[in-house]
């Protein structure tokens, strides 16, 4: 099985859940970061660099075998089965992973929304407002479901899954200090959301892709 996953040059959730799946499960595939004039002709016309277009003109993208699809769950899903990060035979673990997911999307909407605002000072007042109010509200709903799974700090029964590794990723970007308005403070009183990051951060394997991949865990 050939596999190609094409995203930006960005070390974003929505790429870093699938390449660091894979990575993690040892299935071989090339992490295609689209950059310069494949970049502008994908940003005009969606075409991606096996001359094939992209579904929604978004990225990610997966190549399997000369077969396409999009979205960033469904990707993430595909590549958790093959990795052992995702069940195939488990429908309620799935629903579980899949709710996490989901979430993830949310939270990256309303980011999104937050910083769509040309006009500085409206753009200030709604990242105001997300990081007091939107952000928070999100962060308790997945402190409480971390909480209650007594089985491990993982959201899902014993083991790390796919729904782990978005979190882990998205938090990062959002503690970062990267986004205008947002705090690097602003995880602080998420006990369970923490631990679950260092966890994470200590796995060999994902210590060895951010150092070759990045040089440095981000």
């Amino acid at each position: 099985m050939k596999i190609t996953l094409y995203y930006f040059k960005i070390p974003f959730w929505r790429a870093e859940v699938t390449r660091l799946s894979l990575y993690i499960g040892d299935i071989p595939f090339e992490d295609y970061r689209i950059q310069g004039d494949d970049y502008d002709k994908f940003k005009k016309t969606g075409e991606l660099p096996n001359k094939k277009i992209a579904p929604f003109k978004q990225l990610p993208v997966l190549d399997v075998d000369g077969k396409i699809f999009a979205q960033t769950g469904a990707i993430a899903r595909f590549c958790g089965k093959l990795s052992g990060l995702y069940p195939k035979n488990d429908d309620y673990k799935a629903a579980l992973i899949d709710q996490i997911i989901e979430g993830a999307q949310d939270i990256n909407y309303l980011v999104t929304l937050s910083g769509r605002d040309k006009d500085t000072e409206r753009k200030k007042i709604a990242r105001d407002i997300l990081a007091t109010k939107h952000l928070p509200k999100w962060f308790q709903f997945l402190e409480n479901l971390l909480k209650q799974n007594t089985k491990s700090i993982y959201f899902v029964d014993h083991d790390l899954t796919i729904a782990d590794l978005a979190i882990w990723r998205l938090l990062g970007w959002l503690k970062s200090g990267m986004l205008d308005g947002v705090p690097t403070t602003i995880l602080d009183n998420y006990g369970s959301l923490n631990k679950l990051r260092e966890e994470i951060n200590k796995n060999p394997k994902v210590i060895k892709w951010m150092d070759q991949v990045y040089g440095k865990t981000i």
